[in-house]
């Protein structure tokens, strides 16, 4: 078992949410010691002239960042992208991120069922969504909230001129039993 290559993934996994070493090592079954070399010798691999990436201690955790000479091109495709419209993942995570603030990236995952971490990115580097706090929970994650560049795009005044949501489907009533609504043999 390789555990910088697990390390690695971990880190990529976690995002901007970054990882502390307690939880690397619970997740590891590590001591001090060996997460720190590990760690070191990751952070090593990655100070090469040939990576794009880097570690960094931000926040009391450690994540995966950009490099900043490398700053120029990522403005470039932030800014270029800008022209572009937004895909139908960015589109669901906007809705999801407005119907629900604040909200954390997790939660955002869960609604979705699936990894919403570089769209979340996208939407922030675009400013269509802000930081607006943490959650009081295990990990403190980010909560978001969409930004005043949110409405401008849709041409919205206000959150309050979202539409409302309206759910389809026959709403089950809570006094029904499960299988006798849905299971029930016709005759």
């Amino acid at each position: 078992m390789n555990k910088k290559a697990i390390l690695e993934g971990i880190l990529f996994i976690v995002g901007d949410e970054g990882i502390t070493i307690d939880e690397i090592k619970n997740i590891l079954d590590v001591n001090d010691e060996e997460i720190k070399a590990l760690l070191m010798e990751l952070k090593k691999d990655y100070d090469s002239a040939e990576r794009g990436l880097r570690i960094s201690y931000l926040g009391n955790s450690f994540k995966l960042t950009t490099k900043e000479e490398h700053k120029e091109y990522y403005e470039k495709l932030v800014t270029d992208s800008k022209s572009t419209s937004l895909s139908n993942a960015a589109l669901e995570v906007l809705a999801v991120i407005a119907y629900n603030e604040p909200i954390t990236r997790l939660k955002i995952d869960e609604i979705r069922g699936v990894n919403s971490s570089q769209i979340v990115r996208r939407l922030l580097a675009r400013g269509f969504i802000k930081i607006c706090g943490r959650e009081d929970t295990i990990g403190k994650p980010n909560l978001y909230k969409t930004t005043d560049d949110f409405l401008d795009y849709f041409g919205l005044s206000s959150k309050n001129d979202l539409p409302e949501i309206i759910f389809q489907g026959k709403e089950q009533n809570d006094d029904t039993d499960l299988y006798e609504s849905n299971y029930k043999e016709n005759n």
